[in-house]
């Protein structure tokens, strides 16, 4: 065979050789991974995956499906392929030169489930040329997921509050009215009608158990029409005069009862109220004369200028103004706690609503603040608190339906109560769903824990820093894991020094912060503690990849 006709066969073969040759493994020292080891951020594993196909490696009519997985115990996770191409390769992938290699990024993510705080982050390969198809052997890259956002639990529900108040002040009024320029009582006024019903009222107070007289009080006036000394006089008389009638009238009805007298000479605040909310033509220049002038006798003549108007304030205003004016002040006295709590047991419905709804805060265990509210529904059910505190107490208990479904009715009875909206905003978050529970939060303004779980809400979107904010000073775990995943550590410390029922979370959480900041005493202590309170932390701290620099085999096997 000529040399002519050898060295071309020689270029054949060689390029069909080259062309039939399988692309080879890839070393992991190809690519990183940021962060690593991984970690859960709002419910997912997040990652960049930065790496390299080296130079003379990718066949060019390749097409290299690269796939992540996150591999544990009991199964492993697919994250979405991404696809590469050869140069030769007709298509809209990403290409890769063959003679100079090519960089690739690969954003990716996993929704979080626990078996994934022990694993491995791999890539798969598949390489698909023409009519052949063949997987390279998968490179692991990475491993561990760090949980600690996990640690977020339940935030405090809202309980609907009682308006319970063991004393009620009432106060019963009685005006006496008075001709112009004089202050003798008129028997008409002292037999009026309202009058009587405060004489009456002062009679039921004073022989009943459950009330009690504060005091009365007698505030006379005199209209401003006049001089200013002799509206003074006028109206010192006129109490004089009410003060000695009425503690004449007490004493004929065995009422013991402190009075208290005081005059005012001119009524202009009187005045200006009775004008504001009368119909007359001429009020708002009336009311812009009384601004006008701060001289009470400046005001006077000016008004009584307005003729025609002045008439109509001689007749109906100003003897309104000459008056006596009588509040007297009644306690109404509630229940005390032992009754109430003795009729919470034995006699329910001896107590109103919110005597019953208040006896829930005298007891101090869930199931027996669940019988009162239990019995609060049968009696009273068309009130939403009963049944929301019910679920309140339910989702504190982590039993999720059940809470729901309370809710779920109090939202029926009322659908604008902050504290049920907070609280089916808490169930959303609960079972994840950020969106819903965004939006329940949304009404629920009023709920006064509504801060706290903004604050929940923020950090299972991975908003540590918006998470911090919302929570503000509040001394709670949450609080806590959010000042720690926002790496502020110093004001993480000082929260969890502050809890004031610190649990196994309390002390995980503390051993976390001294693993952030190389504290290996205080890991080891803290573990302790927490797997001493809650034995089942033993299992969680020995697979956490916080404590991956220290030796916790002595409290966490």
């Amino acid at each position: 065979m000529s040399k002519k006709l050898y060295l071309p066969l020689l270029m054949a073969l060689l390029v069909i050789f080259t062309g039939c040759k399988k692309m080879g493994p890839l070393s992991a020292d190809y690519f990183t991974v940021n962060p690593n080891p991984l970690e859960v951020v709002g419910g997912e594993v997040p990652a960049t995956i930065t790496g390299k196909f080296p130079a003379k490696y990718f066949n060019k009519k390749a097409v290299v499906t690269v796939t992540p997985y996150l591999v544990y115990e009991g199964g492993e996770t697919a994250a979405a392929p991404f696809v590469y191409q050869g140069e030769k390769v007709e298509g809209n992938n990403q290409a890769i030169s063959y003679k100079m290699g090519g960089n690739i990024t690969m954003k990716t993510s996993f929704k979080y489930i626990p078996a994934m705080r022990k694993s491995d982050l791999y890539l798969a390969f598949q390489v698909k040329k023409g009519s052949k198809t063949y997987d390279l052997p998968r490179v692991k890259i990475a491993e561990g997921v760090i949980a600690t956002a996990e640690l977020c639990g339940t935030s405090t529900p809202s309980i609907a509050p009682d308006k319970f108040q063991r004393i009620i002040k009432e106060n019963y009024k009685a005006n006496i009215l008075f001709l112009i320029q004089q202050a003798n009582l008129r028997s008409s006024e002292l037999n009026s009608q309202e009058m009587k019903d405060l004489q009456s009222e002062l009679i039921k107070a004073n022989e009943a158990e459950n009330k009690e007289i504060v005091g009365v009080n007698i505030s006379s006036y005199a209209s401003p029409d006049g001089g200013l000394d002799l509206n003074t006089k006028l109206a010192e008389q006129r109490e004089n005069n009410t003060t000695k009638f009425l503690t004449k009238q007490l004493k004929k009805d065995n009422i013991n009862a402190d009075i208290e007298g005081e005059f005012t000479a001119e009524d202009w605040a009187g005045f200006q109220e009775l004008v504001e909310k009368s119909n007359i033509q001429d009020k708002e220049l009336i009311l812009r004369v009384l601004s006008m002038y701060k001289d009470p006798e400046e005001r006077e003549r000016e008004i009584k200028n307005m003729s025609a108007t002045f008439k109509v304030l001689a007749e109906e205003i100003l003897p309104k103004l000459r008056a006596s004016r009588i509040t007297a002040t009644i306690n109404l006295i509630g229940k005390s706690d032992e009754e109430i709590s003795k009729l919470a047991s034995s006699n329910p419905k001896e107590l109103n609503v919110e005597e019953l709804l208040y006896a829930a805060t005298l007891v101090n265990t869930d199931a027996q603040k669940l019988a009162i509210y239990n019995k609060a529904v049968e009696i009273y059910p068309n009130d939403f608190r009963a049944y929301n505190n019910i679920g309140a107490i339910n989702l504190a208990q982590g039993k999720i339906a059940d809470a729901t479904s309370w809710f779920q009715k109090a939202n029926r009875l009322n659908p604008s109560a902050p504290e049920t909206q907070l609280n089916l905003g808490l169930v959303s978050l609960a079972k994840n769903d950020v969106a819903a529970a965004e939006q329940a939060f949304g009404r629920a303004a009023g709920a006064p824990e509504l801060g706290a779980a903004m604050g929940s809400l923020y950090a299972k979107k991975g908003e540590y820093t918006k998470a911090v904010n919302s929570f503000s000073n509040a001394s709670t775990n949450n609080a806590a894991l959010a000042q720690i995943l926002a790496k502020d550590y110093n004001k993480a410390k000082n929260t969890l020094a502050s809890i004031q029922n610190p649990d196994a979370t309390t002390a995980y959480l503390k051993a976390v912060l001294s693993a952030r900041t190389n504290n290996a005493a205080g890991v080891l202590s803290n573990l302790k503690e927490s797997i001493k309170l809650d034995p089942s932390m033993a299992a969680m701290a020995a697979s956490d990849l916080e404590f991956a620099k220290f030796d916790i085999s002595s409290v966490a096997k």
